[in-house]
């Protein structure tokens, strides 16, 4: 049974949800609407059913498959000087403090003061943060987290089925100035990351568009659907291309198996349980499309294009240059970006789209404004099109 707390947000998230599907929103504008999408929340459930309307709505049955997931429910969570307490959220695949917390001097990375201050990027999970958290040299860590949009810009937990390091304190951007100030001389800081843990639920939705012949490899068409914020252009467009090819693909050959997984900030937590529940399908598969993050957003470099071979570029690229479309191309052979990552180290074959996004991870991660519908309706045209080839029988 859910906690009251959780059970009201998730009535919340749910009446609104049911508002904007019964105007006929946008699908992003109903994401949106929806609210904070971290995993195991109420609103991440609510989303659930949501999604799952709509790929009713196209003709298949939906399923939510669950997964357990320990949640991270923060609790008191700041730095706190002589003077001043800043808020901010831990790290959720770190280690976290009583409500004590740690006391100590506080300097800049790297230095021998038992609290470290660093500046990183939204996703610096695997850059020098890493390392640091890593080297023992502190006892605990201030990060600023320095994304274009205000406020906090959280890092995500690419370890959270293995978390290590001291805890690690996330704060907004506009801390900045003050923190570089007050670790310059080292003064005296206290340090909490109290948080309690939750035994819940999480969600991946699946659907399979069959196909005529059940002996040919299926297509498996994935998207994140979870995040930090209300994600609009992080997470929604990947949402309306993995829609919009459900639509298109109609009469395949083969079987396409549709996933949304939830788990995305956590490690790709959700799309693990789905690989850990289907044998080989990495392998498997005759290829993989993957709708990874910022999609259409209206603000940042142009999107990369992700392929395992030639063959699946030469494909998806021509699709994509038909468009217009100006995009990168990630080279052979490296380790793409996102949930195809996940792909590429089990050997398979895949087709990936990731976005630039200047409000990536950002609480102004907002619609209408962080979404270019146009080139979004470009792009989906492009892969609703690779779909129903990639499901013939050739």
């Amino acid at each position: 049974m859910l906690p009251r707390r959780d059970f009201l947000a998730f009535s919340a998230a749910i009446a609104v949800a049911r508002r904007a599907f019964a105007a006929d929103a946008h699908p992003i504008a109903e994401y949106d609407q929806q609210g904070i999408h971290r995993t195991g929340s109420a609103v991440d459930r609510a989303s659930a059913d949501w999604l799952a309307g709509r790929v009713r709505g196209l003709g298949l049955t939906a399923s939510l498959d669950p997964f357990r997931v320990n949640r991270v429910d923060p609790g008191l969570c700041f730095l706190e000087g002589p003077d001043r307490r800043i808020e901010g959220l831990p790290m959720f695949d770190g280690s976290f403090t009583d409500a004590t917390g740690i006391t100590g001097r506080i300097g800049l990375a790297g230095s021998d003061a038992p609290i470290g201050l660093i500046e990183v990027v939204p996703n610096n999970e695997a850059g020098f943060l890493l390392e640091l958290r890593r080297s023992g040299k502190h006892r605990a860590i201030v990060a600023v987290t320095k994304g274009a949009g205000s406020g906090l810009s959280p890092v995500n937990a690419a370890n959270f089925a293995h978390p290590y390091g001291p805890p690690v304190l996330l704060v907004a951007r506009e801390e900045a100035e003050w923190l570089r100030s007050f670790a310059t001389p080292g003064q005296t800081a206290r340090l909490v990351a109290q948080v309690a843990r939750t035994e819940v639920d999480a969600f991946n939705v699946t659907a399979v568009r069959k196909g005529s012949n059940a002996k040919l490899a299926p297509v498996v068409v994935m998207t994140p659907r979870s995040g930090w914020w209300n994600c609009a252009s992080e997470r929604g467009g990947g949402i309306f291309c993995w829609l919009e090819v459900m639509r298109a693909v109609t009469e395949p050959a083969r079987d396409v198996i549709f996933v949304a997984s939830s788990g995305h900030e956590l490690g790709h937590f959700g799309l693990d349980q789905f690989i850990h529940g289907h044998g080989e399908i990495i392998k498997e598969a005759h290829a993989w499309i993957h709708f990874g993050a910022n999609i259409g957003a209206a603000t940042g470099p142009a999107g990369t294009m992700q392929f395992s071979d030639e063959a699946m570029r030469s494909l998806a690229m021509r699709e994509v240059a038909a468009t217009g479309m100006k995009m990168n191309q990630r080279p052979l052979g490296q380790t793409p970006a996102g949930e195809a990552g996940n792909i590429h180290r089990g050997g398979g074959k895949y087709i990936s789209l990731v976005g630039g996004n200047e409000l990536f991870h950002s609480p102004a991660d907002r619609w209408p404004q962080a979404v270019n519908t146009v080139a979004l309706q470009k792009l989906a045209g492009a892969f609703a099109v690779i779909a129903q080839n990639l499901s013939r029988a050739d």
